[in-house]
């Protein structure tokens, strides 16, 4: 028997952005209600930055191990006990989790229903899965789409495979690490869970069909990278002919790689995670059923500072949107999504918040602001100021003594227009250099801070200072290697 909800504003996904949507909403309408299938709790706690940086957490501690002699230090050869390792990312992960169900379970309970939603149309959602005695169908006057999004999966490898392919959402329930791993895909996730394992002792080697590690689109920084992460760890790029198949012997299948026209060997793994990338969860949405325009990945087009879909009351949130697939953005988004949904039509725009990314490898990549790429695709006239890590005080001091900064600066005006880095403490450092561009400061200003020393954000200061110097002399950088201030 169908059972149909009217209600003002229906939220379909319990994540980050769903949650921060509820927020919003919830301050002006009872007539709200969040759907998920389950299980609820939001992917960063459950198997994305939380877990992900309790594995790399437990790495940090056996590589600061193996490298004591450095500072004079004798100590044996660190013993990973993959199980222990293990549990204790799954112990705290649980705790991560159970806080954000506690926060959802503060909701009245009519405001949750489990079940996946499809649309029936603009306004008519169909629950499939409700329990007994709940809505099986909705009709909202607002929608917000927050369904986040899952690892791809190529099909191939999926049929050649079976359960030796795992992704990132498997890996923290394993009740001990494996012997190998071969992780396919140097994006973020790839770098940082292959680092990770590697350190901990699994037999990795990271593959990618690119030419390029992490993040960073800056010519000379993705050179050090490649540098860098290549003797950190067993690395192949430039991949594109992986060949893939699972092959049988005396102790059980192994996943066989190779990788034909490269000095790549040909290897045997016990899994393949597969960090190719990550597909909005808009497939199993039915949104045939609308009249939301689409693009050619089937996602509903919206302006991303209303999260608003065309003129419609329909809003996107989080990695469901595709935009800028990290958690506090996911947050932002569901702010902007729940506010404008409340108060549709009177749609209001809002500004969105300087862009930072942080990958958590060692050395850390990071950018802020504008990167060189996008400031370079764009046309913007800049001028770069870069400090090397190599011979910079502390770094040495610390023994992390690897990687760069680049600093971007727009001529005449003198203000900061982005930055990227490969370096230690990019986490920290990347966060003052947004804080910059979002106030708009210059060059000059920035300088007038005050910087301690010894310490690595005085690497920053040599940056702008190689920075004033060039936009003081005009002089724009006619190729990538002398942006780089080499």
């Amino acid at each position: 028997m169908t059972q149909t909800l009217d209600i003002d504003v229906a939220i379909i996904g319990g994540g980050t952005a769903g949650m921060a949507a509820y927020e919003q909403v919830a301050r002006h309408t009872d007539r709200v209600v969040v759907i998920d299938a389950g299980p609820w709790g939001t992917t960063c706690a459950r198997v994305g930055c939380m877990p992900s940086k309790l594995l790399i957490a437990a790495a940090q501690a056996a590589h600061s191990v193996t490298h004591a002699r450095t500072f004079g230090i004798e100590v044996g050869a660190p013993k990973v006990d993959g199980k222990a390792v293990m549990a204790r990312v799954r112990a705290e992960r649980d705790r991560f989790v159970a806080s954000v169900l506690k926060t959802v379970e503060s909701w009245p309970a009519s405001h949750r229903v489990t079940g996946r939603a499809r649309f029936v149309d603009d306004h008519t959602l169909a629950i499939e899965g409700a329990a007994p005695g709940t809505p099986t169908r909705i009709r909202a006057a607002r929608i917000v789409i927050a369904t986040g999004a899952s690892s791809v999966r190529p099909p191939d490898w999926c049929q050649a495979l079976g359960k030796r392919l795992v992704t990132h959402e498997e890996i923290f329930d394993w009740a001990s690490l494996p012997t190998s791993v071969a992780v396919v895909g140097a994006g973020p996730l790839g770098l940082e869970l292959a680092q990770a394992l590697h350190q901990l002792q699994v037999r990795v080697r990271l593959y990618d069909a690119r030419n390029q590690v992490g993040t960073l689109s800056s010519p000379a920084l993705q050179s050090q990278c490649r540098e860098i992460f290549g003797q950190a760890l067993p690395l192949t790029l430039q991949a594109a002919d992986l060949r893939i198949d699972l092959q049988s012997g005396h102790d059980g299948d192994t996943v066989r790689v190779r990788c034909p026209g490269s000095n790549a060997p040909e290897e045997r793994f016990d899994l393949l995670l597969a960090a190719v990338g990550r597909r909005p969860n808009v497939a199993a949405l039915d949104l045939s059923n609308t009249r939301l325009p689409l693009d050619d990945h089937g996602v509903p087009v919206f302006d991303r500072h209303s999260m608003q879909v065309g003129s419609l009351p329909v809003f996107m949130a989080g990695d469901a949107a595709a935009d800028q697939p990290v958690l506090h953005e996911a947050a932002a988004e569901g702010r902007i999504a729940g506010t404008s949904a409340a108060s549709y039509p009177a749609v209001q725009k809002q500004a969105r918040r300087t862009a930072m990314q942080v990958v958590f490898s060692a050395p850390q990549l990071a950018g802020a602001g504008q990167g060189f790429e996008a400031l370079t695709e764009a046309g913007v006239a800049f001028e770069v100021g870069r400090v090397s890590f190599a011979d910079q005080g502390r770094a040495q001091v610390m023994a992390v003594n690897e990687g760069a900064l680049e600093v971007y600066g727009e001529p005449g005006t003198g203000r900061l227009l982005g930055a990227e880095m490969v370096g230690p403490a990019a986490e920290h450092i990347a966060h003052l250099l947004a804080w910059s561009v979002a106030r708009g400061d210059t060059v000059q200003q920035m300088l007038s801070f005050p910087y301690y020393h010894p310490t690595l954000e005085e690497g920053l200061r040599t940056a702008l200072r190689d920075l004033q110097q060039r936009l003081q002399l005009g002089h724009r950088s006619p190729t990538p290697g002398n942006a780089a201030g080499s």
